[in-house]
């Protein structure tokens, strides 16, 4: 079968090519080829680093290739030493199936699996292992790779003075036997993934060649970085994770959407199949009004539905209206309790009791001492003089006011608000 597009074109003008093996391009071209992008199991869930491979693997499909996702099963026990600074902490096999199986589930979202001819597959490294001894392994594998040559790797190299145990000295010989395997067993030529990984991979292509007599060919895509230096994917909360119970889409819409200008734009032809003539048509009503953030919004909604759902990047819009827009108090009332806990994750919070509602809480009390929303009542009769405090989106307007059940929302929760932006949640017990 003949490639349907130009895969290397397509990561060209899209920012996500790197390095890249000679002849790897006119492979691709000439013929439909069977690819893999490597997976860590350090977690339950993939999170938007993964998104990287997966949207090469997703790019490779759609160019007429065959992709292939492997999981490290096996790898995940050994650790890769590759940008970390430090030896890791060793995770035990039943944790690392978990998250395999996780990380599987995961996958089959976002790749197409009955494609007539160039269907995705997910592979467990483990099963190359399983029925391997170590001294086969040595004998097998690691006689065809020089230490001389394991040592010139970037990723033992920045190892060299804070030290390098024997077991992520190896790792590159374990990620090459899963080239040679795939090789082997699915007839695959090709390893795509992050510039970090080029040592590894190029060991991969080597064991091929040694040990098969074949060609393999390998290329990199540049590491995702913020245009302010800062690292990709992480917020003040934690990392941005792809299970909507690690993560809630309301989140996740909500840090596309905060995207500095600098980023949408290479984000936008990273994490999103839009054509270059899409993109750069929107690029050009974003200059045209920065303020409309045309670009984060697009970004937003092209990853929250590939990621999670329509419906799901259709409730984020409607709650970040709520919240950021002008819709009427009515709209809040209308949420569900799992609705208001996913959309103020992460905003501070205090339970109260049922009993003191019921009785009634004077409105500068509830601001004050009971949830400690403002740090004293005088601030609390401040704020409330100058119309700058709301309930449930509602401006107070009667400083006498006395809070009771009636105005809960979802029966369980109230939300105060100071200006536009500073929420605080009330959890009623």
């Amino acid at each position: 079968m003949k490639p349907t597009k130009n895969f290397i074109e397509e990561l060209r003008w899209r920012g996500m090519l790197q390095d890249i093996m000679p002849g790897t391009e006119e492979l691709l071209v000439k013929e439909s080829v069977t690819g893999y992008a490597g997976f860590d199991p350090t977690a339950d869930s993939l999170g938007i680093g993964n998104l990287v491979p997966v949207m090469l693997l997703k790019h490779f499909q759609l160019c007429g290739h065959k992709p292939i996702a492997v999981v490290g099963g096996a790898t995940g026990m050994i650790g890769d030493p590759s940008g970390k600074s430090a030896e890791r902490n060793l995770l035990s096999e039943d944790f690392i199936q978990h998250n395999v199986s996780s990380q599987q589930k995961q996958l089959e979202k976002f790749l197409d699996f009955n494609a007539k001819d160039n269907a995705a597959e997910i592979v467990n490294n483990l099963d190359f292992y399983r029925n391997m001894s170590f001294i086969a392994f040595l004998r097998d594998v690691g006689k065809h790779i020089s230490v001389s040559y394991m040592l010139a790797k970037d990723s033992v190299q920045g190892r060299m003075e804070s030290g390098i145990s024997f077991t992520e000295f190896s790792y590159q010989l374990l990620q090459g036997y899963d080239f040679y395997s795939l090789y082997k067993q699915k007839n695959c030529k090709l390893q795509m993934g992050g510039s970090d990984q080029w040592g590894n991979m190029t060991t991969g292509t080597e064991l091929v060649r040694r040990m098969a007599q074949g060609d393999a060919y390998a290329f990199t895509c540049p590491l995702v970085k913020k245009a302010d230096g800062t690292k990709f994917g992480k917020t003040e909360s934690g990392n941005i994770w792809l299970d909507a119970k690690r993560t809630s889409p309301y989140k996740f819409y909500q840090f596309w959407l905060n995207a500095a200008d600098a980023d949408a734009s290479s984000y936008i032809r990273i994490f999103t199949l839009l054509s270059k003539e899409e993109i750069e048509s929107l690029e050009k009503e974003h200059a045209a009004a920065p303020h409309k953030r045309i670009l984060q919004k697009k970004l937003a909604q092209e990853v929250t539905t590939f990621i999670h759902s329509k419906d799901d990047y259709e409730f984020a819009v409607h709650a970040s209206e709520i919240l950021f827009g002008n819709s009427a108090a009515e709209e809040l009332q209308k949420l569900s309790a799992e609705n208001i806990t996913e959309i103020f994750e992460g905003v501070p919070s205090k339970t109260i009791s049922r009993s003191l509602l019921e009785a009634g809480i004077p409105v500068i009390d509830l601001f004050s001492e009971h949830t400690q929303f403002l740090p004293s009542k005088g601030e609390a009769r401040r704020t409330l003089q100058a119309k700058g405090a709301s309930i449930n989106k509602q401006v107070i307007e009667n400083m006498e006011l006395v809070v009771k059940s009636d105005s809960l929302i979802a029966n369980k929760f109230l939300l105060l608000q100071r200006g536009k932006k500073n929420y605080f949640l009330v959890v009623v017990d």
